[in-house]
């Protein structure tokens, strides 16, 4: 069965992780990707690091599936390749600030002059027009900005979130808005421009404590190892030392919760934890009462209970312990790829479409144009 995107033809002007990411996932869906990167260096995220069998881990993550080409957009003779290739693609990814896009005349509208049958993306930090358009946007600024930061950590200290939210949530959005896209070709023939802004996509994410916060008129209190919202849902000590995390989010869960876990019936209609507001308003007194249970029995004994209440929880995995986890290694999440300094392991993709093969098991060495995707593109263009 063919995949999906078989015989989409996608060029890529793209660094870092926030276009990378996004084209990855079209890769992965049958798509061909000639990532365009800068002559002699190349992504600089290739540079990141060399955990990966001496490759970067960010980019092994980022760009399996594609093919490279080098080219140096203000030299003449590589501007008229680029601009070649464009005219053969179906559709075209970018991520440069704004003002060196449109200084190329690589954003989505330029290109659309001359062909607008192309789906074309820009993504940036902050968005085309306002007063921030230009500055300067990785993922820990738009954290910043965009609420991440503020939201997450202790009432003392406000904390990153661990890994690149702000780019994989306007990856995303690209992906999917470039997804759409292509439906609608398919049905009108028309091309799109696609605008992605990192800022708005964490907005977006980060939207339900924000609406809370305005609603409310003031901004909860970041709540470390719990939930801000939603009482008891968070971390909780073991007798053993570990950490357990449980999650009650009905009036079902906590009935279930106070009678099987707790083994104390009587909280459930106690007027304190009676619905969540309550047990929000209580949290302290109740997290008293919880720690105080788990804290009295062993660590089984607890962990038995919530499994026989049927109450959510969950271990606390660092990412070695999620790398061996039992179901992902038994439901086979892992591939071998080839990378530009050898061979490594990789999570496969969670789209699990039936009777589609895998993705392409490559991570392109700098120039790796390993099928002539380029020349393809070229003549496709000349052809048209």
């Amino acid at each position: 069965m063919a995949r999906p995107l078989d015989g989409v033809l996608i060029v890529a002007l793209e660094q870092a992780v926030a276009a990378p990411f996004a084209t990855r996932q079209l890769a992965d869906l049958g798509a061909e990707v000639l990532k365009v990167e800068r002559k002699g260096e190349g992504d600089f995220a290739r540079g990141y690091d060399s955990a990966v069998g001496g490759s970067s881990a960010f980019f092994v993550w980022a760009n399996r599936g594609k093919q490279s080409i080098e080219l140096d957009l203000k030299d003449d003779a590589d501007r008229s390749t680029f601009d070649q290739l464009i005219a053969g693609a179906d559709v075209f990814i970018q991520n440069l600030s704004p003002s060196a896009a449109e200084r190329m005349g690589v954003l989505a509208d330029q290109l659309r002059a001359d062909r607008p049958e192309l789906i074309a993306c820009d993504i940036s930090g902050y968005g085309l027009g306002g007063p921030r358009t230009d500055d300067k946007a990785y993922d820990l600024a738009i954290q910043a900005e965009g609420g991440a930061i503020a939201l997450t950590g202790t009432p003392e200290q406000a904390n990153k979130v661990g890994f690149s939210i702000a780019d994989i949530s306007s990856a995303m959005y690209a992906f999917s808005s470039v997804l759409a896209a292509l439906y609608r070709k398919q049905a009108t023939g028309e091309g799109a421009s696609i605008e992605v802004s990192m800022l708005e996509s964490l907005a977006e994410w980060t939207a339900a404590p924000t609406y809370n916060a305005v609603g409310n008129g003031f901004v909860p209190p970041r709540s470390g190892h719990r939930h801000t919202l939603i009482a008891p849902y968070g971390l909780y000590a073991l007798a053993d030392g570990t950490d357990v995390l449980v999650g009650v989010q009905s009036n079902r869960d906590w009935a279930a919760f106070a009678e099987h876990v707790l083994l104390a019936p009587a909280l459930i209609d106690d007027g304190r934890f009676a619905d969540n507001p309550d047990r929000i308003a209580n949290i302290d007194a109740l997290e008293e009462i919880i720690n105080a249970a788990f804290a009295a029995v062993p660590a089984e004994e607890i962990l038995a209970r919530l499994k026989t209440g049927k109450v959510t929880h969950s271990k606390v995995n660092d990412p070695l312990a999620l790398w061996q986890h039992d179901q992902l290694r038994a439901r086979d999440r892992f591939m071998n790829v080839a990378t530009p300094t050898g061979h490594a392991e990789v999570y496969k993709p969670p789209f699990n479409i039936s009777g589609i093969d895998g993705p392409d098991p490559l991570v392109p060495a700098l120039g790796q144009d390993v099928t002539g995707l380029a020349d393809r593109l070229i003549a496709r263009g000349l052809d048209e």
